[in-house]
This record gives structure tokens, C-alpha cells and sequence, in this order.
């Protein structure tokens, strides 16, 4: 997995616990964060003429932004925390496949 500084057992388990729960569980807030921002949004269509309930689902559809936002950016700490140490998941996403091409590929 790569660093050798931690166990490859502890490195099993911390990529394991954060495949079969962490992720899944991100998965589900950032649904959650998105159905409320949805629902703020077709509610704030559907009341357009009412001032006072318009502002109200704008607010949902606010704090339903915030929510996805702060799912991402949970999610992208916590890659760049297992990364940091050695720590591979499956749902990492793998260097992109061109980065790593040999440069014999450029000869003339």
C-alpha cells in the first residue's frame, strides 16, 4: 500500500472501515443535502408568487448547498488524510493513466 510506516494491518482496517462505512455514509448526507435542496427549489418554484414562503425555500436551497459542500470537502480531507498515510482505499481514485507514460513514446 505504500508507506511503511504503518502497519499493513492497521492500513487494511482503516481502508476497509472507510470503504464500508465512511463513504457509504457521505454517500447518504450528501443524498439527504441534495433531496432538501431539491425539494427548496421545486417548492420555491411552486410558491413563487408568495414572497414570504419564496424566502423560506430559499434558505432550504441554501442550506442544501452548504450540506453538499461540506460533504465534498469531508470527503476530499479525508483522501488527502489517507493518502498522507499510505493508507489506500478502493474508492480512491487511481493517477490518471497518461501521467505515468514512458517518454520512448516520443521518438522521432
Amino acid at each position: 500500500m505504500g508507506n511503511s510506516s504503518v502497519p499493513q494491518g492497521t492500513q487494511n482496517f482503516v481502508a476497509s472501515v472507510t470503504d464500508a462505512i465512511i463513504n457509504p455514509l457521505l454517500a447518504v448526507i450528501f443524498a439527504a443535502a441534495l433531496v432538501y435542496f431539491l425539494w427548496g427549489l421545486a417548492m420555491f418554484i411552486i410558491h413563487g408568487e408568495n414572497s414570504s414562503k419564496r424566502s423560506e425555500y430559499q434558505q432550504h436551497m441554501l442550506w442544501g448547498v452548504v450540506g453538499m459542500t461540506v460533504m465534498v470537502s469531508v470527503y476530499a480531507i479525508i483522501a488527502v488524510m489517507l493518502s498522507t498515510f499510505g493508507v489506500g482505499g478502493s474508492d480512491l481514485p487511481d493517477p490518471l493513466p497518461f501521467s505515468h507514460a514512458p517518454s520512448a513514446v516520443l521518438t522521432t
